[in-house]
C-alpha cells in the first residue's frame, strides 16, 4: 500500500481548522505522523458529578506534572530519558501524564506524598 504524504499545510496543523469545524488534526512530533479525528454527536447535557470529579482530578494531576517538568529534579531527568527512548507519545507532557497518573488517587492527591 502506498504511503501518503500530506500537504505541508496539514502537517503543521493541530486542533481545529476553524471554530466551526468538527475535524481535529494532531501531528506526533517524534514520528511526524498526522492523525485526524472527527467529533461526532457531542453531548449537550450538563456534565455528571463523576465527569466533574474526573475533570478536577485531571486538573490537579496535570498541574503536578507541569510542576515536575518545570523543575530540575531527578524524576524529570528520568522521565526525559524514558521519553527519548520511546516512540508512542509525541510530547514529554503526554508521556509524563501517562507515567505519573497512577501515582495519584481519585481526588488527584499524590499517593504516599
Amino acid at each position: 500500500m502506498a504511503e501518503i504524504k500530506p500537504m505541508a499545510l496539514i502537517e503543521s496543523m493541530k486542533k481545529k481548522v476553524c471554530e466551526h469545524s468538527d475535524v481535529y488534526f494532531r501531528t506526533n512530533k517524534k514520528t511526524g505522523k498526522v492523525y485526524t479525528g472527527k467529533l461526532c454527536n457531542p453531548s449537550t447535557k450538563e456534565p455528571s458529578v463523576n465527569q466533574t470529579a474526573a475533570r478536577a482530578r485531571f486538573a490537579k494531576v496535570s498541574a503536578a506534572v507541569r510542576a515536575i517538568l518545570a523543575g530540575s529534579s531527578e524524576q524529570k531527568t528520568q522521565l526525559v530519558a524514558e521519553y527519548n527512548a520511546q516512540n508512542k507519545y509525541g510530547s514529554l507532557f503526554g508521556y509524563a501524564m501517562h507515567k505519573l497518573n497512577g501515582n495519584y488517587d481519585e481526588s488527584g492527591d499524590l499517593i504516599g506524598g
